[in-house]
């Protein structure tokens, strides 16, 4: 049900008051300051909190992300709608200009989220959306198909990412390997914008920066193709993260198609996501006893679980063994800090509790793995992320991130989609708003019917 804005207590209000002061006509900054575009996953998860008391604006969110769209399916992970000369890296070092539509825009893609985000605005009122989310699906089938021929061309069932930015957990332990195979002596000088708004300790390294930039280079030295790509990129990882939200896109999209007719886009999400199902368990690892990244080029799994590996319930269907070990090692993962859930193992010694995804809780990643928690029985469970989500913004307001030990918020403020993910959550707290994806393994034939 949609509210007004006068419906709202004040905690709601103030939310969506921080969704309305980041809105720049049609699309949502992340943060004013920090982020002046419009960034994928941000973007899309914004929507649920304008869906609350604005449901025309939040479909005008996900149809300005989608209408950036590559002629190749992808879509972008940031947008440049306007000039914002100090931001870095902007559209001169991503140099898309020859690929990309107007306005500009970056070479990779983030998270698929927006399927998930666009069934749950479909569902508050199928009649009455019904025509602006039939316009979207082929939209969202072309930029699945993407994942699997551009990210995964071997057909191994697992996606892979080009570039840490790309999994939208841009800093994650998990990359300090791979990238440190990364030639970076052609990157040059440049002046990052990050540090000078938020402090040094809660940002990358210049050293992480440094490979950054090499990627960037990279991709725009192949003029971003995907050929080129996959086959000579230094960094070609697959993580649990990516992977889980694209298969839960898939089922979304499936869900979508089938109630709007759309047999043969539910015949080929149900053929992506088999393959999706099926590749995914090659992220399991019994030395770590959850699901992790796998250095393609090396064949070398992670050491550590991150919030990540959790999101493998988000996905779908976890066989009952493996998910219960997963939910007593998150449980455990809770007695080491004060609000979970940290972006990192709180017992590896590369755990750092403020430094960007090194640690550090996010609100929308802690919905995610909630929903899946929820999914698969474990009520209480998913109610302690939700309460601790709850919890760090009493105490730090609506940051980027919060410090799982001490409570402190980090990164950017008035953060867009940290008040969206509370917004909705307060008002959405138990899950799908009509019914939960399938979580029992199926063919394609049975997924589609």
């Amino acid at each position: 049900m949609t509210t007004t804005l006068n419906d709202l207590n004040p905690k709601n209000r103030r939310a969506a008051d921080i969704l309305i002061a980041n809105d720049r006509g049609g699309y949502t900054v992340p943060s004013a300051k920090l982020y002046p575009f419009q960034w994928n996953w941000d973007s899309a998860l914004v929507a649920l909190g304008f869906s609350i008391f604005d449901p025309d604006r939040a479909w005008q969110e996900v149809e300005s992300l989608l209408s950036a769209q590559w002629d190749n399916g992808m879509v972008p992970h940031i947008i440049f709608w306007k000039v914002e000369k100090s931001y870095f890296p902007g559209p001169d070092q991503w140099g898309t200009a020859d690929i990309a539509h107007n306005p500009p825009t970056s070479g990779i893609t983030q998270p698929p989220v927006a399927a998930t985000v666009i069934q749950r605005l479909l569902a508050e009122d199928v009649d009455a959306h019904r025509d602006r989310a039939a316009k979207l699906l082929p939209k969202l089938d072309r930029w699945h198909q993407w994942f699997l021929d551009a990210r995964d061309p071997d057909g191994l069932g697992i996606v892979a990412i080009m570039h840490p930015w790309e999994s939208g957990r841009d800093n994650l332990p998990d990359w300090d390997r791979p990238l440190s195979f990364i030639d970076t002596a052609g990157v040059g000088t440049y002046h990052r914008r990050d540090t000078d708004i938020v402090n040094e300790d809660e940002r990358p390294k210049n050293n992480d920066y440094d490979h950054y930039m090499a990627l960037v280079k990279f991709g725009r030295d192949c003029n971003w193709d995907t050929k080129t790509i996959s086959r000579d990129c230094p960094f070609w990882v697959a993580e649990p993260g990516m992977n889980a939200i694209l298969r839960r896109a898939e089922r979304d999209l499936i869900a979508m198609a089938k109630l709007l007719g759309k047999d043969d886009i539910a015949r080929r999400a149900a053929s992506r996501l088999a393959r999706l199902d099926t590749g995914f368990e090659k992220l399991w690892s019994d030395d770590v006893g959850g699901y992790v990244t796998l250095d393609l080029r090396r064949d070398e799994y992670a050491t550590g679980l991150t919030s990540g590996s959790w999101l493998a319930l988000f996905a779908g269907h976890v066989e009952p063994k493996r998910a219960g070990k997963m939910a007593t090692t998150l449980s455990h993962w809770l007695t080491q800090v004060n609000r979970g859930v940290p972006s990192f193992d709180p017992n590896h010694e590369l755990f750092d509790s403020i430094r960007y995804w090194r640690g550090p809780v996010w609100a929308m990643v802690n919905w995610m793995i909630a929903t899946g928690l929820i999914e698969h029985g474990e009520t209480d469970l998913a109610e302690r992320i939700r309460a601790d989500t709850e919890a760090l913004i009493e105490q730090s307001d609506y940051r980027e991130y919060f410090c799982p030990v001490t409570g402190r918020g980090g990164g950017g403020s008035g953060f867009s989609w940290t008040a969206s993910m509370s917004l909705y959550w307060a008002s959405r707290p138990t899950g799908d708003v009509i019914s939960s994806p399938v979580l029992t393994p199926t063919t394609p034939e049975q997924e589609a019917k």
